[in-house]
């Protein structure tokens, strides 16, 4: 997963509150950090994204595949 598909699955699963989440919510699974903080000490998109959303319960079929775009058509 790259940053940009982390972006685009957060704001597609919590919408208005995507920014909030990724700056305030603690994440227990990095030491009670951030997914920002996480993100910049270097934390794979991927690894913060599950952890995003172990802590808010966002259901298991949700989680895979969330971010990337749909192949263009021809």
């Amino acid at each position: 997963m790259r940053r940009s598909e982390f972006q685009r699955a957060v704001e597609s699963e919590f919408g208005d509150r995507s920014d909030s989440l990724v700056a305030d919510l603690s994440l227990s699974a990095f030491s009670g950090r951030t997914a920002a903080e996480a993100l910049s000490a270097g934390v794979p998109p991927r690894e913060v994204w599950l952890a995003l959303c172990d802590q808010t319960d966002v259901p298991v079929p949700r989680r895979h595949g969330a971010g990337r775009l749909e192949p263009k058509r021809s």
